[in-house]
C-alpha cells in the first residue's frame, strides 16, 4: 500500500481507504462479523483511512468501527467523520446540536479526540453563514476535534470553503472518470492551500467495478434503485450522476482501452490517484472480496 501526505500536518495515510457508508446499513445490511472481517482485512491490506459518518445507519457505522478500534487500537489508523445531516438538516443548526452530534460520535468511536470531522453537504447558506466552523473551531481548542474538513456536492461548494475557510483542513468531493470537473476547477487551488481531497463515488456506485448489466437490478432500500434521478438526495451520489444505462455503456467502453494487468476496478482507482491533488480515494465494501479488490 502506497502512502500519500495529507493535509497542512502533512500527515501520512494510506492512499486507498474504506469508505464505511456501506457498513453501516443504510442500504445495504453488512451483519456485524462481515463488517468487522470487512474492517480486519483492510488493515491487513494496509488501509489506514476510514471514513465514516454519525448517520451511516443512524450512528451503527461509527459504533462497528469503535468495536473494531476497541480490539485493535488506533495503531497509525486515521478516522475520519461527518456531522450535518440527520435531524438538524437543512436549517436546525445550533451550536448546542453541533456540541451533541460531536460528543455522540466521541462515545461510539471511543475515542477522545476526533481526528477529522467534516460538515456532511451542509447548504450553502450554512457554509456562506460560517457559524458551524466556528462551533467546530470551538470543539478543536476543547480538544475533542482535531482537524475540520468539508464534505460536499459540488465545485461551486468546494472553491467557497477553499477562498472563505482559513481553518479548512479537507475536501471531500465525488470524483471519478464520469465527474472530471475538479480537475479543471479544485485541484490546483487545493494544492496551493495544503487542502487534502477525498475521493468518494470512485467506481460510479459500483458501475466501473465492470460487475453490472444493463438488466442489473437493486433492492427497493438500495440507494441506486430509489434515488437514480436525485429523488433522495444529490444525484451524483448514485452512479456519478449518469444515467444508470449510460454508465454501462461507458464502462464497457474503457473496459476495452484498460491494459491487461489491471481490472476496471483497478485501472478506475489508479486513474483517481494519478492526481497528485487526491490524497486518499475511498471506495466502499459489503464484502471481503472487495476489500482485497480495492486494496
Amino acid at each position: 500500500m502506497n502512502h500519500r501526505s495529507f493535509g497542512k500536518d502533512r500527515i501520512k495515510i494510506s492512499e486507498v481507504g474504506l469508505g464505511c457508508w456501506q457498513i453501516g446499513g443504510n442500504w445495504s445490511h453488512v451483519e456485524e462479523d462481515v463488517a468487522q472481517s470487512i474492517l480486519k482485512t483492510a488493515v491487513e491490506a494496509g488501509v489506514s483511512f476510514f471514513d465514516t459518518a454519525d448517520v451511516y445507519g443512524g450512528g451503527r457505522s461509527e459504533e462497528i468501527i469503535g468495536r473494531f478500534l476497541k480490539e485493535v487500537g488506533m495503531n497509525d489508523l486515521f478516522i475520519a467523520t461527518k456531522i450535518g445531516r440527520g435531524e438538524m438538516y437543512p436549517d436546525k443548526y445550533s451550536k448546542e446540536g453541533i456540541r451533541s452530534g460531536i460528543e455522540g460520535s466521541l462515545s461510539r468511536l471511543g475515542v477522545e479526540s476526533l481526528d477529522l470531522v467534516q460538515t456532511h453537504c451542509v447548504p450553502m447558506d450554512v457554509m456562506r453563514s460560517g457559524e458551524i466552523y466556528e462551533w467546530l473551531g470551538d470543539l478543536v481548542d476543547e480538544g475533542k476535534i482535531k482537524r475540520i474538513g468539508a464534505s460536499v456536492e459540488t465545485v461551486e461548494e468546494a472553491n467557497r470553503l477553499l477562498e472563505n475557510l482559513d481553518s479548512l483542513y479537507s475536501l471531500q468531493i465525488i470524483f471519478n472518470v464520469f465527474r472530471q470537473k475538479p480537475i479543471r476547477e479544485v485541484f490546483e487551488r487545493a494544492k496551493a492551500r495544503d487542502v487534502g481531497i477525498i475521493a468518494r463515488v470512485p467506481l460510479a456506485s459500483g458501475v466501473l467495478s465492470g460487475r453490472f448489466t444493463e438488466k442489473t437490478t437493486f433492492g427497493a432500500e438500495d440507494h441506486r434503485n430509489f434515488n437514480k434521478d436525485g429523488a433522495a438526495f444529490n444525484v451524483g451520489e448514485t452512479f456519478a450522476g449518469v444515467p444508470f444505462e449510460k454508465g454501462i455503456e461507458f464502462a464497457q467502453k474503457i473496459g476495452t482501452m484498460k491494459p491487461a494487468s489491471l481490472s476496471l476496478t483497478e485501472m478506475a482507482l489508479r486513474w483517481i490517484l494519478d492526481f497528485d491533488a487526491v490524497s486518499v480515494v475511498i471506495p466502499g465494501a459489503t464484502k471481503i472480496e472487495q476489500v482485497k479488490i480495492t486494496a
